[in-house]
């Protein structure tokens, strides 16, 4: 464990072994760091926050800030990150309105310099999220989603799986999983492919969700006729139920967010 002397460190931190601390931090108490992590330079780490293992927290970073939420008060709700997360400069990740309510990230993501994840979100693994982009609060981002630069999400949207969202695009309503979006508002435009195949997706699998993409997006049906023409027709693979079900659930939210169910 190395702290340097002019970091601001409360004694009450729980520190995990080969932690680097740099100048100019700032952690204060409940705050539990694991092993093998580094502080660069001039980070603070408020209250309420647990960070995993391997992580790089790189400078002017903020972490377990306050929710930026009009309903906040003094919440008991906490900020937790999981292992191996690189973390770029002036990231804010934001504690949860609620008491016991957490803001979550997985594990093995990236985050680039200047995003904002928001109170209550979940973010899953090997997700990556580009320079200058903001996530509301209560947003759902599941498993290696990527995200270009300079993304809005709005609160209680819920991206699926392997989605990858273009640059510059404004996210308002659901993302479904394995789809390619962007555009203000973002629509979906494709199937991500590349992905699909860099995350072994076999051929034929690949082959099965191109055909429910051309059913849902590309013929003169609506999407619960195409839901139920794939159902009918297509043999269901695991990846395909859950495009189906994740669709199907929009209609439980509002304005196409099936997490907005206020």
């Amino acid at each position: 464990m190395a702290i340097h002397r002019l970091a601001q460190v409360h004694p009450s931190v729980e520190i995990g072994e080969n932690v680097e601390i740099g100048p100019y931090c700032i952690v204060e108490e409940d705050v539990r760091i694991g092993d093998n992590t580094v502080l660069h330079p001039h980070v603070v780490i408020f209250s309420h926050t647990t960070i995993g293992c391997e992580c790089e927290i790189f400078p002017g970073t903020v972490l377990g800030g306050p929710p930026q939420d009009l309903k906040a008060r003094d919440d008991r709700s906490r900020v937790v990150i999981g292992n191996r997360n690189v973390i770029r400069e002036y990231v804010t990740i934001h504690r949860a309105t609620g008491d016991g309510e957490a803001t979550i990230i997985g594990d093995d993501n990236l985050l680039m310099a200047y995003v904002h994840i928001g109170h209550n979100c979940r973010v899953g693994n090997h997700v990556a999220i580009s320079s200058y982009s903001g996530v509301s609060g209560h947003v759902v981002i599941e498993d290696r989603v990527v995200m270009g630069g300079m993304v809005g999400v709005h609160q209680f949207v819920r991206v699926g799986t392997l989605a990858m969202l273009g640059g510059y695009s404004k996210v308002t309503q659901d993302v479904p999983p394995f789809m390619l979006v962007e555009g203000r508002p973002a629509k979906v435009y494709g199937l991500n492919i590349v992905g699909l195949r860099r995350n072994g997706f076999s051929p034929q699998l690949r082959d099965q969700l191109k055909r429910a993409y051309r059913l849902i997006y590309r013929s003169k049906l609506n999407v619960s006729e195409a839901l139920d023409e794939i159902e009918r027709t297509f043999p269901m693979s695991e990846e395909l139920r859950y495009l189906v079900e994740f669709l199907r659930n929009i209609r439980y939210g509002r304005a196409g967010r099936q997490l907005d169910r206020r």
